[in-house]
């Protein structure tokens, strides 16, 4: 079992008519600009919860797609390359006063799924303006990544590579937006700004979607019953590691921690403690198996004592790791009862026991944008 955050894809957006502020110098830019609106559109209504388009309908949009992260995920990628188009050609003429103006006409408009609460109030969520055109990129790309990792959270329970392989997706947007989008921003974002926008989270994010897919290639291994523990426990430290590479990326950020909200911060320090806790657990076994049997009981009483300081305040969390505990605590009176029958150990000193060491097994599947090269031409 993972622990699981659903929040990241429930960004809200306002409503953008590119062909009523932009001026078009014939009719293929016109036509453009429309289909622009029009496939924007079809996003708005999905995750404003607007549209009243039926299932049955949907699907057959789609062309049969049940999935709702896969309906949404096709509406990204046929936004995303006329995006990247029309922001390739209005670069051209960025400093011209009639684009800077046009670009502040466009209003874009969005919220935030990750900001701390205080930048929401009664009326509903805050909602960010900022007059630059990859804003809009950044947000939709961090949509698109947010997606696919809802959608690799829906192949959990019935296919654990095709699952592991989307978050490996997932973060390769993630690591795009990161590392080339956002440190690209000319002018840069102003420092109010969604937590998404910044380069702190989204190399955050990637963490996590890397970190999630080796907790499914371990899981998948579990469930195999032919890895050793010493691997698993190792596999699992990976996770460990990985989770404190997102929590060093945000620390890294300019004022980031105190923007991004405590439920998702406690998210990433829950699923490091269950992952702690899990690979503690396989090292006992491991020992258990070398003879070194009080040096085992030593390594599962100190990863009980101190699970019990990291228990999260989320329910479902809170679930997920009484489970854990509990297998772990049972497997620590087994090994206790075996070591006073059978093998007498004296349990070791908590400095003298052996640390976790940890191995990383995945890596980003590179993103790589798909663009629709149409000539455009402005009204300047």
């Amino acid at each position: 079992m993972m622990l699981q955050y659903r929040d990241l894809a429930k960004l809200k957006t306002k409503k953008i008519v590119f062909e009523d502020v932009i001026a078009a110098r014939d009719s293929a830019t016109l036509e453009h600009l429309k289909e622009l609106s029009s496939k924007r559109r079809v996003i708005e209504e999905s995750i404003n919860h607007t549209s009243y388009i039926t299932e049955a309908i949907a699907r057959e949009i789609s062309g049969g797609l049940t999935s709702r992260c896969e309906q949404e995920r096709l509406r990204l990628e046929q936004y995303m390359p006329l995006l990247e188009n029309f922001i390739f050609h209005a670069d051209l003429v960025s400093s011209h006063n009639r684009m800077v103006q046009w670009t502040s006409q466009l209003k874009i408009r969005w919220s935030s799924a990750t900001s701390s609460l205080s930048f929401f109030d009664l009326r509903g969520p805050k909602f960010f303006q900022i007059n630059n055109l990859r804003f809009e990129l950044v947000m939709i790309h961090f949509h698109y990544g947010a997606t696919l990792r809802e959608r690799a959270l829906e192949f959990l329970s019935t296919d654990l590579k095709q699952s592991a392989f989307i978050f490996r997706e997932a973060a390769g947007v993630f690591h795009y937006l990161a590392h080339e989008v956002i440190p690209s921003l000319q002018p840069p974002i102003p420092a109010e700004r969604p937590s998404e926008a910044s380069s702190a989270l989204c190399a955050a994010m990637s963490c996590i979607c890397l970190a999630e897919a080796q907790a499914v290639y371990t899981r998948r291994a579990e469930e195999r019953g032919s890895t050793g523990f010493s691997v698993l426990a190792k596999l699992h430290y990976g996770v460990v590691e990985l989770l404190d590479d997102a929590t060093s990326a945000i620390q890294s950020g300019t004022g980031e921690v105190k923007t991004i909200s405590s439920r998702f911060m406690e998210f990433i320090s829950s699923c490091k403690a269950l992952h702690e806790l899990r690979s503690k657990k396989h090292l006992a076994e491991g020992l258990r198996n070398d003879g070194q049997m009080g040096v085992s009981v030593g390594v599962l009483c100190d990863a009980l004592m101190s699970s019990k300081k990291k228990t999260p305040g989320e329910e479902s969390w809170k679930a997920c790791f009484k489970k854990e505990t509990e297998i772990a605590a049972n497997t620590l009176r087994k090994f206790e009862n075996e070591n006073e029958f059978v093998w007498q150990e004296k349990i070791p000193y908590v400095d003298e026991l052996p640390s976790p060491q940890g191995i990383k097994i995945v890596e980003i599947v590179p993103y790589k944008p798909k663009k629709w090269e149409r000539e455009l031409a402005f009204k300047l």
